[in-house]
């Protein structure tokens, strides 16, 4: 959520960078700022006449003291009126503080200077391509055959024990998930990030404090009894383990790592792109988060990059690393970098990873904050990339590594797979 000392410091400013996102409310801004100055009106009268019912209230024991009980009952009737002004102020205070708040979370943050111009995907920037397409052997076969001839993932079954989009790995097949999964943790602890295992649903505040609500797009699985969301991301629980949390300057930056199954609600087209693993409302990823100083956000940005980008080599895939224009980054979002790696069956790109910095946007909803050395409490930055989603790892990995006979397994997963060969 958007700081309003933010917007009323350079409101045009603010309005430019909101523009870049394509967002249409820019007038929201305006809307903001004048609730914020009724607040102000309000919280300003608030507290003129609580002083004065402060002060007459102790006039009244002296009055009485003094043997003055017709003086001291006048000025108790005037703070009974007193009162009743500041019950009416107070209700609308909460009235008027409820209005700006739901005006602030409309509003998605504010895009960094490095962020393109642009409105779809199609706008994006290729800042690096790296690795080798390989050459595949005439009859190579997409993913979704190639788990059904090594009988690796069964989704018919998958679609009986709950619906589509929920795939049932098995046999090597769930082995490989594993062997990726614990490649992943081991790589995220080696450079310095706590590993974690947190719940797989969160409450109401903890979705809203990471911008999962208002749910505008309708991705996340409610249960409604309980009031409880299925997380999309190990990122949502993760990083409110720090939410209304004052931390020392010294206990940055902070790195968290954590493995969870993740739930998405999305929507998509019928064909190749969502066939087999391409997309599916189940799947298993990896995530790091960082919480750092804002003035080293942006070099902590950089370090998980190159880190996720060394553990794309590890795996010997070719990918390319993206930044998002301002028309395709998530709502929270500063600046974002996706990877895609080569499917070299389909042809195609497909996106392994998103490595985001919110800056304060996230910190302010957690109220995730720090104390400087010289004394003074400020806001977080949030940082958060997969490392890695697994369901397009592996479909890339089986269709880049098949041969006529076999499936072979990257030299660096091998001791957690157990073997070189899928056969």
């Amino acid at each position: 959520m958007l700081q309003v000392q933010v917007l009323r410091n350079n409101v045009q400013a603010a309005k430019e960078k909101l523009a870049k996102r394509n967002f249409t409310q820019i007038n929201l801004i305006d809307e903001v700022i004048a609730l914020d100055d009724e607040r102000k009106k309000i919280q300003s009268s608030f507290d003129s006449i609580q002083s004065k019912i402060n002060t007459a209230s102790k006039e009244i024991g002296g009055l009485m003291k003094q043997g003055k009980k017709e003086e001291a009952e006048q000025l108790k009737q005037e703070v009974t009126h007193a009162k009743t002004e500041v019950a009416a102020l107070n209700e609308q205070l909460i009235a008027t503080e409820k209005s700006l708040q739901e005006k602030l979370v409309l509003l998605p943050n504010l895009p960094a200077e490095i962020v393109p111009n642009g409105k779809s995907a199609e706008d994006n920037i290729t800042v690096k391509e790296a690795g080798t397409k390989p050459t595949l052997h005439a009859h190579a076969k997409p993913h979704w055959d190639l788990i059904t001839q090594y009988n690796l993932v069964d989704f018919e079954t998958g679609s009986k024990l709950t619906g589509r989009g929920f795939p049932l790995y098995k046999g090597k097949g769930a082995k490989l998930q594993r062997a990726l999964i614990q490649l992943f943790l081991d790589y995220n602890i080696e450079a310095g990030y706590t590993e974690y295992l947190p719940p797989f649903m969160v409450n109401k505040d903890s979705a809203f404090a990471t911008g999962q609500l208002p749910d505008k797009e309708g991705q996340m699985y409610h249960i409604t009894a309980d009031e409880f969301y299925l997380i999309p991301t190990a990122e949502v629980p993760v990083t409110n383990i720090y939410r209304d949390i004052i931390l020392k300057e010294t206990d940055l930056p902070v790195k968290m790592t954590a493995y969870s199954p993740c739930f998405r609600r999305e929507a998509g087209s019928f064909g190749a792109d969502v066939r087999g693993l391409n997309r599916v409302h189940q799947f298993e990823k990896i995530e790091i988060i960082q919480l750092t100083q804002p003035e080293k956000s942006y070099a902590a940005l950089d370090e998980m990059v190159a880190h996720v980008e060394t553990l794309l080599n590890t795996l010997e895939l070719p990918y390319r690393i993206l930044r998002l224009c301002g028309g395709d980054m998530g709502f929270t979002s500063a600046l974002t970098y996706d990877f895609e790696v080569y499917s070299a069956a389909q042809q195609k790109w497909l996106e392994v990873s998103s490595v985001s910095n919110f800056e304060s946007y996230q910190a302010n909803r957690l109220k995730a904050r720090y104390k400087t050395a010289e004394g003074k409490t400020q806001l977080v930055h949030t940082l958060n990339g997969s490392s890695l989603a697994l369901p397009r790892i592996y479909a890339a990995l089986i269709e880049n590594n098949q041969t006529e006979n076999s499936i072979n397994i990257p030299k660096a997963l091998q001791p957690y797979f157990g073997g070189s060969v899928i056969s």
